[in-house]
């Protein structure tokens, strides 16, 4: 491996672990990302035998059971080891690292919450499938709701008069669900599951919701094209929209009365693995500009031999290895307590993403003139990294949300 684990305790099994998901990372994923970045058509990726044969690897390596417990199927995996999978999955491309991540969600939630119902239709399946046929998407984003979505104990949360657009209503033994979810929907364009968190009792505001499976292949369903952006773009996004699409009862795994206390543990779960897979987004930019360094002359010598160089690569250098620090303690905490420490969830996001987008913009100055063309990955760390300061929640508003709970210190 081409860093030092300053954790001493790691196991056999968790060195094998970095080292097996870090060939994956560099054979498979990183060689994908790049060659389905270059298409134009964001249409294009997601009919591409390249785009699912490379999830399909994934699936057949178990990567897209990660959060759940091999009691179920899953990889059963410490948060140590969970932290280090989604490293070097990011490592090699932070486009599929999302994708195999968000495609556990659906299966996730239901192994919290089982029913027979979920056990037999949808975590029992998704765990045993190996070629990406069964793949979850999270939607929660809607036109005039993003980040606020993520806000779970400030005031706006639980005001009347702001709630999500995609509703539900009982019908008997049906939830009817109504409205449309943004173009964010990670996954959304490919899935066959999505986790809807939407509005059940709109008088207590966003904490009137609730969080349903919904099959995307029933009546009333309907998925716009995936969204053209500059960043990521192995990773489809896209709307999707509910005209009365019915599920069962059983489907529907949370009420208003706990919705409001799963969102804080969605965005605890969620923001900690956006900060171990940052993580690696920083290190192969710091990485890929480190070995430039070493070979590219100017001046009549090594780019490494002159001190500024040397001064902006131990810079970078330190922010990343911080960046595994607080992303891994953080990962580790909060996946092994309830209540969350959320805070520390989204300090983690926060500084792992600033530190990716730091630490690729330093690498494509590095680089030079050659770091903005497609010659090399950095200019795809860049714009990867880019956008990670806007998913799963922008950064200014979850920093908003996580300074409520220093009130408390």
């Amino acid at each position: 491996m081409s860093y030092i684990d300053l954790n001493v305790e790691l196991s056999p099994e968790h060195e094998a672990l970095k080292k097996e998901t870090h060939k994956f990372a560099r054979d498979v994923l990183r060689p994908a990302s790049l060659e389905l970045d270059k298409l134009s058509d964001p249409e294009d990726v997601i009919k591409s035998p390249l785009y699912w044969n490379t999830m399909k690897k994934g699936y057949e390596l178990g990567y897209h059971s990660i959060f759940i417990p091999d009691t179920w199927g899953g990889m059963g995996l410490d948060p140590i080891g969970t932290h280090i999978v989604l490293e070097e999955l990011a490592w090699g491309s932070a486009d599929f690292a999302v994708a195999l991540g968000v495609a556990c969600f659906p299966a996730f939630f239901a192994s919290m919450m089982p029913n027979d119902r979920m056990i037999t239709e949808i975590i029992e399946p998704f765990c045993a499938n190996t070629d990406a046929t069964f793949i979850g998407c999270w939607g929660i984003t809607e036109p005039d709701h993003g980040s606020d979505t993520l806000c779970p104990g400030t005031a706006a949360f639980t005001d009347p008069a702001i709630s999500c657009q995609v509703t539900a209503r009982l019908e008997g033994d049906e939830w009817v669900i109504c409205g449309q979810k943004s173009s964010w929907v990670s996954n959304g364009t490919v899935a066959t599951h999505a986790m809807v968190f939407l509005t059940i009792d709109p008088a207590m505001g966003m904490a009137g919701g609730g969080i349903g499976i919904v099959p995307l292949n029933i009546p009333g369903v309907r998925r716009a094209r995936p969204l053209d952006k500059i960043g990521q773009r192995a990773l489809n996004q896209g709307e999707i929209f509910f005209d009365n699409a019915r599920i069962p009862r059983d489907y529907m795994l949370v009420d208003p009365e706990s919705y409001e206390g799963i969102v804080d543990l969605t965005l605890a779960t969620a923001n900690a693995s956006m900060g171990a897979m940052f993580t690696g987004v920083a290190r192969a930019a710091f990485e890929a500009a480190l070995a430039y360094s070493k070979e590219r002359i100017q001046g009549g010598k090594p780019l490494f031999e002159h001190q500024h160089i040397k001064h902006k690569l131990f810079n970078m250098f330190t922010k990343v290895e911080a960046a595994r620090s607080l992303s891994r303690a953080a990962l580790n905490y909060n996946l092994c307590n309830t209540p969350p420490l959320t805070h520390y969830s989204i300090a983690s996001k926060v500084f792992a993403t600033q530190t990716a987008f730091e630490v690729a913009d330093a690498a494509v100055q590095i680089f030079g003139g050659i770091g903005l063309s497609k010659e090399y990955p950095i200019e795809k760390f860049f714009r990867d990294a880019r956008a990670s300061l806007i998913e799963d929640g922008a950064n200014d508003t979850l920093m908003i949300t996580g300074a409520h709970a220093l009130a408390s210190y």
